[in-house]
């Protein structure tokens, strides 16, 4: 009993320092740029070790892609709930509402995310990884959007359902980089709303 009880201390310790650490590089990055960070600097904000750092993460890709995970898992539980109040069908356009209504539009996260989009776009290995995150969450959308078959009609221009999933990420996309330059976060979810609305209902809004 006296060793499970101290197991469970040192995890839920081991847990709260790895999202201490996680809260501490979010910050860092946000104020200093990921590639102009160090694990020291990281380390210091959260008030912990060199060793603590590497008991968790083996490098500041990594931790990042802890945070990515992280907000990648958020943005898609948005999106699940918002669609899923439809229940087995989908109605689109009255989804689009909610989906803008709820989703995370962080200009910090959104910082973040684009210094390490750099920094992937010069290391293929890096690159590769965040492809599959992006791939995944791409998955819960399309997903999702095969609900709308026999309720609301995906354009045709679209292909498929992964073409419709990659248009929705393609206009969050789109919309969050004009997010970063204007600061406007009630126009970007107005504007997303707009083009997710446009890309994914016919122009007649007509029954499949």
């Amino acid at each position: 009993m006296v060793a499970e009880a101290t197991a469970k201390r040192v995890t839920r310790r081991r847990v709260r320092t790895r999202a201490n650490l996680l809260d501490a590089a979010f910050a860092v990055f946000a104020a200093k740029g990921f590639g102009r960070v160090s694990i020291e600097e990281v380390c210091e904000a959260a008030g912990y070790s060199r060793g603590a750092f590497y008991s968790n993460f083996g490098s500041l890709d990594e931790l990042f892609f802890a945070l990515y995970r992280d907000r990648a898992e958020l943005i898609a539980d948005q999106v699940a709930g918002a669609l899923a109040l439809d229940g087995p069908g989908l109605d689109v356009p009255a989804a689009v509402d909610r989906v803008t209504d709820v989703l995370l539009l962080d200009r910090d996260w959104l910082l973040v995310k684009t210094d390490f989009l750099v920094h992937a776009a010069r290391d293929p290995a890096v690159a590769q990884t965040l492809l599959d995150h992006r791939a995944r969450l791409r998955g819960a959308i399309a997903e999702r959007l095969t609900h709308a078959r026999g309720h609301t009609r995906l354009p045709a221009v679209l292909g498929d359902i992964d073409g419709a999933a990659h248009a929705v990420i393609a206009a969050y996309d789109g919309v969050t980089t004009q997010l970063l330059l204007d600061k406007d976060a009630e126009r970007a979810r107005s504007w997303l709303r707009q083009l997710l609305t446009a890309l994914l209902t016919d122009s007649g809004n007509t029954p499949a």
